[in-house]
């Protein structure tokens, strides 16, 4: 069976109700898309009800939907822990969950046979790469990476194919995410963190190994960055915001397949923080305390 074209997509599925999922799941229903948020658990579908709507409030806040338009796109979502239900009739699934090889690899062992035929699948995996998933997914040819940044402050999208993907695949891809109002960024071959990625991710490796060796303070390797380099955020205040489970997934992927011994330090360094649940912006801690955190204070740089 020929894979769904991007004119044809109706309904799209969300596998992972994390940070993620929810923001990539609010786009599609905003942009008019029937939206289906699957997970597991029943509290965390419960947790990003609450953040969904406080996410459609933000789009409000910052003009890029009216009230009704949020409103609406709100009652385009159904959060579900039902696979069934969740897989019946979905064109485009996009999987959002824990960055594991294995993880992932169920939840599509599980999915495919639930999906319809022509549907495609995809993965939102920030360091991995597709061809290390495509013998689960059932359907290599119809899958690559679709891989999204923090949908408030960026239209960029990364797509990432793997040798087997088919060219209408890709094809279906970048014209989906040209109706989700996003900029596709096509890659010629895999590459673990796609661009900017791979860029952030040294940034982050380097000021970690340096807060970790006792090298300088978290706030002072900020004010570097952010001093010289005119930057509103510095590398431990990008961190909070994606989540330091998700960077120390991240970091546990280089420390486990490279046995490196600086990604190994940095596992140590973070999993302080997430064994408290200082986990970042999400929590109200993680590297900084939130909502007001002080790389955000006037003088912050000054205050050396």
């Amino acid at each position: 069976m020929e894979p769904v074209r991007a004119d044809q997509i109706k309904k799209v599925l969300i596998l992972g109700a994390g940070t993620m999922g929810q923001q990539i799941g609010f786009l599609c229903a905003a942009k008019g898309f029937e939206t289906a948020i699957y997970d597991l658990s029943p509290p965390l579908l419960d947790t990003a009800k609450k953040r969904l709507e406080k996410l459609a409030g933000r789009f409000v806040s910052r003009h890029r939907l009216t009230g009704e338009e949020a409103a609406a796109a709100m009652a385009r979502v159904t959060l579900t822990p039902d696979s069934e239900q969740a897989a019946a009739n979905a064109d485009f699934i996009s999987e959002s969950v824990t960055e594991s090889v294995e993880i992932k690899c169920r939840v599509f062992e599980t999915f495919h046979p639930l999906c319809p035929a022509r549907a495609i699948f995809t993965t939102n995996t920030s360091s991995l790469i597709p061809s290390m998933l495509t013998h689960a997914v059932g359907r290599p040819d119809r899958f690559a990476a679709f891989h999204f940044h923090n949908t408030l402050t960026s239209d960029i999208v990364d797509i990432m194919p793997h040798p087997g993907t088919t060219p209408e695949t890709a094809e279906t891809i970048r014209a989906f995410a040209l109706r989700l109002g996003q900029v596709p960024i096509v890659f010629k071959k895999e590459n673990h963190g796609y661009a900017f990625n791979a860029l952030l991710m040294n940034l982050c490796d380097t000021a970690l190994f340096l807060a970790a060796g006792g090298v300088a303070a978290i706030e002072d390797i900020d004010r570097s960055w952010m001093g010289i380099m005119h930057m509103k955020v510095g590398p431990f205040g990008i961190m909070d915001s994606i989540g330091l489970d998700t960077v120390l997934k991240v970091n546990e992927v280089w420390a486990n397949q490279l046995n490196d011994p600086r990604a190994i330090t940095n596992v140590e360094f973070l999993k302080k923080y997430v064994n408290e649940g200082k986990l970042g912006e999400k929590t109200g801690e993680g590297f900084y305390r939130y909502p007001d955190p002080a790389f955000r204070h006037k003088n912050f740089i000054n205050q050396a």
